[in-house]
């Protein structure tokens, strides 16, 4: 096994060592072809993304269950407010420990723990008879979910070649749409109770098929398991594949990593890891207050606000979010994340101000007012199928990617505790700005949306087609871009 050299002279710092490291890793591998994406590694990507799809149905459930729960329960609005954004206070908490579970248990024992607490908050919400076990099991799926939203996109990457790292951790975002929708779709037809029932079947195939994938094998190195680590690349590279150039780099960058410990919350400020930090951070800050979970959580109360059927608004969203999704999946890895987040952002920008439009139009222009239903339609359209292309699934690409291992779990849950608060806000906050400005509300999410192309094209780097172990070297030596 190579390992760098130490005729140096005069003392080297980590950064430099980092630096080396991955520059020695890249020469190593540079004449090595692209990894195919094996069974294994297209299996254990399906087994932890149905955690996506919990997220994505935990997320949907709201919408189409509104009127159902309240006749049924007789709950007001306020009360079915505070069982919407519930999901999202019970997610922070999640987010909180998310990091650590995940480096204390692995990625594989992590995503097990995270659907204990999503199928015992679905069958609370089946069984429900009053708004406060219809709580309690909203806020144990938000947990879970809090948990998911951190580790599934984690473990991807940790598994897929360089390759295929994009494509395959935008899946994520995929079955999080594809949640999202079976959920609008299905609550237009069946019971809510019968929805909850089916929320907590892709928990259950989850937790079976943890028991057939490997762990993550940067993360058995991280802990020192290095034959567990060689075995577990060898099952996702495939029986005959040459996996020890990629073994190697694992084992260099971990043992230079080793050179520090453990990290807490306030050695994330370091000014090593500032570039990092404001990426990840900023991304889910702009992705949250963008409106994508106010449009989400309250898309059927958007239609009827602004005049159009909310079973026709319903199923063109899921025509629209499936498509756009998997066509940001088989872009990622060719035109690069930068290009389709701007892309992305800047399509958010202009549904919203068509949202914001049609609401002009119906309060202030009464002449115009039939344009204002069919502006809405379209701008949900344009907003979820432009999030869908790449604001909803690269941040949470990025995020796995930038930060190194001794900082993984800190920063990670940091960063998903961010995005999950920012989410609380906007859906607990949206129909209070509704009541104060409708299209005021959708103009200040165009206007943030319009921020992130700005901020993107600034500061976010572009990842494709390098180790994660090149890119966490580059990221976290200066803040200079």
């Amino acid at each position: 096994m190579n390992s760098r050299s130490e005729e140096e002279d005069g003392p080297s710092t980590l950064d430099s060592s980092l630096l080396t490291t991955t520059d020695v890793s890249r020469k190593r591998r540079s004449n090595q072809s692209s990894s195919p994406a094996t069974a294994v590694v297209v299996f254990s990507t399906l087994v932890a993304v149905c955690g996506s799809f919990v997220y994505g149905s935990a997320v949907g459930f709201s919408s189409p269950a509104q009127m159902g729960i309240m006749d049924d329960l007789g709950m007001s609005l306020e009360q079915y407010s505070v069982f919407g954004s519930i999901l999202t206070i019970g997610a922070m908490v999640g987010a909180v420990m998310s990091g650590k579970i995940a480096d204390q248990f692995g990625r594989k024992m992590t995503m097990g723990i995270s659907q204990v607490f999503c199928l015992f908050g679905w069958l609370a919400i089946l069984y429900s008879e009053a708004s406060w076990l219809l709580d309690a099991g909203r806020l144990s799926i938000g947990y879970g979910v809090g948990v998911i939203s951190y580790v599934v996109p984690v473990y991807i990457a940790e598994i897929t070649p360089k390759n295929l790292r994009g494509a395959f951790t935008d899946v994520n975002q995929l079955m999080i749409s594809i949640g999202i929708s079976v959920m609008w779709l299905l609550g237009i037809l069946i019971h809510w109770r019968t929805l909850a029932l089916i929320g907590g079947i892709p928990c259950v195939l989850q937790v079976v098929g943890l028991f057939f994938i490997p762990e993550s094998p940067r993360w058995l190195a991280k802990i020192g398991l290095w034959k567990e680590c060689e075995n577990a690349l060898q099952k996702l590279r495939g029986e005959n594949a040459e996996i020890s150039e990629e073994a190697a780099e694992i084992r260099d960058y971990t043992e230079t990593l080793d050179q520090l410990s453990e990290s807490r919350v306030f050695d994330l400020f370091q000014p090593e890891y500032a570039k990092s930090l404001i990426i990840g951070v900023g991304l889910m800050v702009l992705q949250q207050f963008g409106g994508v979970n106010a449009i989400a959580f309250y898309a059927n109360s958007i239609f009827i606000s602004a005049g159009f059927s909310s079973t026709i608004g319903s199923i063109a969203l899921v025509l629209v979010q499936i498509p756009f999704t998997i066509l940001g999946v088989l872009l990622m890895d060719v035109s690069g994340r930068r290009p389709l987040l701007m892309v992305s952002a800047a399509g958010t920008c202009l549904g919203c101000l068509f949202l914001g439009t049609s609401f002009f139009l119906q309060d202030h222009l009464q002449e115009n007012k039939g344009l204002s239903p069919i502006l809405a339609l379209v701008g949900v359209l344009v907003f979820k199928g432009s999030y869908s292309l790449g604001m909803g699934g690269i941040p949470w690409v990025i995020m796995s990617e930038i930060f190194p291992m001794n900082i993984k779990s800190s920063a990670g849950s940091l960063v998903t505790l961010v995005n999950w608060f920012g989410s609380w806000v906007v859906s607990y906050s949206f129909n209070f700005f509704m009541e104060y400005s409708t299209e005021g509300t959708f103009f200040m999410f165009s206007c943030i949306c319009c921020v992130t192309v700005l901020f993107v094209a600034k500061l976010v780097p572009e990842t494709k087609g390098r180790t994660l172990e090149e890119i966490q070297a580059s990221m976290n030596t200066s803040i200079e871009t």
